[in-house]
């Protein structure tokens, strides 16, 4: 919602399995410490410390509700300056790479010897050379990124538990990535392939998946 609607059109909730952590403050959420709390005013989810504000809602009889600190300060009509420091490049929301990339998917992911973790996978438009990776579709902080220029890609299937993996090498580190099937594993090697030489794919449409 815009800051002008807050409070007075009911938000869409994020879904609570679609985030990892706190949409605001980007803290992890586990099952003990950080239960997950909805913003009545922006509909985001959010850890209890961030949901810790009240303010009447007019979509809901202006009654008091539970918001984050945000929407609290924009309803009261107070500003937090702190706010607008600048987001660092983790920092940028995964919906908003998402809704504006060259491909976006889940894809299986490992990294040296680690275990395969499942690991959301953007490749933004505006930096086509670069592989941001999320622990859910609406994070709003990447676990890791990753400069595609230079790799090396390598389309080899490992492991015949997956089937349809690809790696990126460059001297000493390696990322190994799974795809659910060949044809999504074809889309992201399209792009990759053009992004390794610091190239931007032309149908960029073509390749959204969800």
């Amino acid at each position: 919602l815009q800051n002008a609607e807050l409070g007075k059109r009911a938000p869409r909730w994020i879904r609570d399995n679609e985030v990892t952590m706190c949409m605001k403050c980007k803290e992890p959420f586990n099952a003990l410490t950080r239960r997950r709390h909805h913003c009545r005013a922006c509909g985001h989810v959010v850890c209890w410390k961030c949901s810790d504000y009240k303010a009447h809602l007019e979509y809901d009889g202006n009654k008091l509700n539970k918001v984050c600190k945000d929407c609290y300060h924009v309803i009261i009509g107070c500003t937090d300056s702190e706010e607008k420091k600048k987001k660092g490049i983790l920092e940028i929301e995964s919906a908003e790479v998402s809704g504006n990339s060259v491909i976006c998917s889940f894809l299986q992911y490992m990294e040296k010897s680690k275990p395969w973790q499942k690991a959301w996978c953007v490749i933004p438009k505006q930096e086509a050379v670069v592989l941001y990776m999320y622990g859910a579709p609406q994070d709003v902080k990447a676990l890791a990124t990753i400069p595609l220029l230079g790799y090396t890609v390598d389309d080899a299937p490992r492991s015949a538990d997956l089937p349809h993996s690809f790696k990126l090498t460059q001297s000493k580190s390696v990322h190994s990535f799974a795809a659910d099937n060949e044809e999504l594993k074809q889309k992201w090697l399209k792009v990759i392939h053009l992004a390794v030489k610091g190239e931007t794919p032309e149908c960029q449409n073509e390749l959204q998946v969800s």
